[in-house]
This record gives structure tokens, C-alpha cells and sequence, in this order.
């Protein structure tokens, strides 16, 4: 195996702007919006595919729900869909570009 050549990937810079508050237009300590630079500013069927996807074959393989589950629902995919609703899964989605950059996007920082 030759490891002489290291490839090295180029991430996008995330950018944050500080909110304005609506009194005497300061800017609240700590109060920062995260901008999505890559991408629609919501989740595309195809993330929202492999997000329930995956988590549907983590529940039924038997990982505890993040969100209580009603007594009349057996369905993992039906869970996976109430735990993304809901916004109570700790995920990120990785959008990139061809020229190599990429951004990492928590979950909750999409519109739904």
C-alpha cells in the first residue's frame, strides 16, 4: 500500500452571524444563527430516506426510541419518521461539493 500520497479535504467555511436584539439593536451574547451554505435549507427526500432508513433498522435491531412510542404503533420506520418530526435525533448531514468541500449540518438546524 502506498501511502506517499495524502489526500486532504477542504472543508467550506461555516458561517455565523449574530442576531440583533430588539432592544436598542445589540447583539445578544452567545445568540448566533447557523447559515446553511450548501444545499436547500431543508432536508432533501433523499436524506430524509436514508435518515429514517437507518434509524428504522437501528430500532428494530434494538435500539431505545428517543421519543415515547403509543401502544398502537409497532412499525420502526413509523418511529423513525415521529423521532425526525419531532427533532430528537443527534445527526448530522455532510453536504459537499465536487471541488471537494464539505459542510457538516445538524439536524436541527434544517426548516422543515
Amino acid at each position: 500500500m502506498n501511502m506517499s500520497k495524502v489526500s486532504t479535504t477542504r472543508r467550506a467555511p461555516v458561517r455565523t452571524t449574530e442576531r440583533k436584539s430588539k432592544s436598542k439593536g445589540k447583539t445578544k451574547a452567545g445568540e448566533k444563527t447557523f447559515v446553511i451554505e450548501i444545499g436547500p435549507p431543508h432536508l432533501t427526500r433523499f436524506e430524509r430516506a436514508r435518515i429514517i432508513g437507518t434509524r428504522s433498522l437501528q430500532i428494530s435491531l434494538g435500539a431505545p426510541p428517543f421519543v415515547k412510542i403509543p401502544p398502537n404503533v409497532y412499525d420502526p420506520i413509523v418511529v423513525a419518521m415521529m423521532e425526525l418530526r419531532d427533532g430528537v435525533l443527534p445527526i448530522s448531514i455532510r453536504r459537499s461539493l465536487p471541488d471537494g468541500r464539505s459542510v457538516n449540518i445538524p439536524i436541527s438546524h434544517f426548516k422543515e
